[in-house]
């Protein structure tokens, strides 16, 4: 934790702040994932998710901004489709605190903010999960199931206003880098093996502090007096 709070106050304090306002907002919500490599498809796990964040307005209308967070995220791998074929049931929880650092442009017209950005996440809990298999289907290996501690993903965010300092959030990320190596399966005599990346998508409600100071609460008027 000490880490993170350094890292978040260095990314600060390297950004000119002349003329320029920071607010901050806190999150909660839900994010489901999966673990590509794994040889199952879906969405399957669900897990909490919540954080603080910062926001950067790097302009005096709201159009550009910069954001960053400590979040954590409940990821892992879910799969209980009894006797189904060429699937095995697992149910695995990966603990991650989330350093993600977004840049968003805002439409002026529906208010709508896109944002493209990095995370950094670090795995700091990995509960035994429980995994079961078909005798006759493909087994993955379960000799040493942990997984890598760090990843490095890129994200894909959208934001928009409910209402005054409410926003809703939702957050495209994928790993760029294995958060495990050379997953081992068998199926008969056939054997292979794959790196593993996360995948995820998380709904998020915000809470942005100082709502009434923001640029754009005065963003419309603005435009009108030009």
């Amino acid at each position: 934790m000490r880490k993170t709070v350094i890292i978040i106050a260095f990314i600060m304090l390297a950004l000119p702040m002349q003329g320029q306002q920071i607010s901050a907002y806190a999150i909660a919500g839900a994010i489901t994932s999966q673990v590509e490599g794994d040889e199952l498809k879906g969405f399957a796990h669900w897990g909490l998710h919540g954080g603080v964040g910062a926001v950067v307005y790097l302009d005096d209308i709201d159009r550009w901004m910069m954001t960053v967070e400590t979040d954590y995220s409940c990821r892992g791998i879910y799969n209980k489709k009894h006797n189904t074929e060429n699937y095995y049931n697992i149910d695995l929880d990966l603990h991650y605190v989330d350093i993600p650092l977004t840049f968003f442009f805002r439409d002026p017209y529906g208010g709508l903010r896109i944002g493209l950005g990095a995370v950094y996440s670090r795995l700091v809990s990995q509960p035994h999960g429980t995994i079961e298999y078909h005798p006759t289907y493909f087994v993955p290996d379960s000799t040493d199931m942990k997984f890598l501690k760090n990843d490095l993903a890129g994200a894909l965010e959208i934001r928009f206003d409910i209402w005054k300092g409410l926003q809703f959030s939702s957050r495209l990320q994928f790993s760029l880098i294995p958060i495990k190596k050379d997953w081992h399966f068998q199926s008969g005599d056939e054997t292979w093996s794959n790196d593993c990346f996360n995948t995820s998508l998380t709904f998020r409600l915000l809470w942005e502090f100082g709502y009434n100071d923001k640029p754009s609460s005065h963003y419309k008027y603005k435009r009108r007096r030009r």
